[in-house]
């Protein structure tokens, strides 16, 4: 579904991507690892549009995309879950969602699709009036997650979804987006925590400095000597 080719991309002078290639299938989660300022973010960003690209390509379903901005990403259906939330604060809940389908007219399928995800996050249900700003850090994580899905996406983009939360949110956010992939969206996840995104993917890829270094699937990376050393505690 979604190629990555040699691709390379920075911030002013500096390249944050030296080169990445890498490969989502349809209904895949694929995992990318690594530590901080190894280029995952970067990589998402480049994705969807928002770090522009030096060199490489980006194909999504054999389309080249390579450049596309974001509003053309999310027309193609591809959402992204950024890292920190990024929730409208002085919006409600209920204004949040709206962002995520503002490309959607307003039919049926789009109310549906709201009582959804109020269903999937009784939490958001229950404080579908209140100001984003004011929720918890995991509650206004599961505001992100349902705003990427209100676009009815094909790849969603998580960027760093446990950061910063409790680690019985953690749990719960990763049981969210394996439910993700398993009703049937691709998933392209960066996590710090290594361990549990190589545990829940079909297929994982480590970076280092700009570059893929390793991939396999999950178990594999998890036994793997260096992987373990550096990002497993041994």
């Amino acid at each position: 579904m979604l190629e990555i080719t040699d691709l390379v991309c920075g911030y002013g002078p500096v390249a944050a991507l030296r080169g990445v290639s890498l490969h989502v299938g349809k209904g895949e989660l694929v995992a990318l690892v690594g530590a901080n300022g190894a280029g995952k973010s970067t990589t998402l960003r480049a994705i969807s549009g928002l770090v522009p690209t030096r060199a490489g390509a980006i194909r999504l379903d054999g389309e080249d995309v390579t450049g596309a901005g974001p509003q053309r990403m999310l027309r193609l259906g591809v959402a992204h879950c950024p890292e920190g939330r990024r929730v409208f604060p002085h919006m409600s809940v209920a204004d949040n969602l709206a962002m995520g389908a503002y490309l959607r007219s307003a039919d049926a399928s789009l109310k549906a699709d709201y009582e959804r995800i109020y269903t999937d996050f009784p939490r958001l249900a229950e404080r579908r009036h209140q100001m984003a700003g004011t929720l918890s850090g995991g509650e206004q994580q599961m505001l992100a997650i349902g705003r990427a899905l209100m676009s009815r996406p094909r790849l969603v983009l998580f960027d760093e979804p446990s950061l910063g939360l409790a680690p019985n949110i953690v749990e719960q956010m990763f049981a969210i987006i394996g439910a993700i992939r398993d009703a049937g969206t691709t998933v392209l996840l960066v996590e710090q925590n290594a361990f549990a995104a190589l545990e829940l993917c079909d297929h994982a890829y480590l970076i280092e400095a700009g570059r893929i270094v390793k991939a396999g699937k999950g178990p594999e990376l998890i036994d793997d000597p260096h992987v373990r050393a550096a990002y497993l505690g041994g």
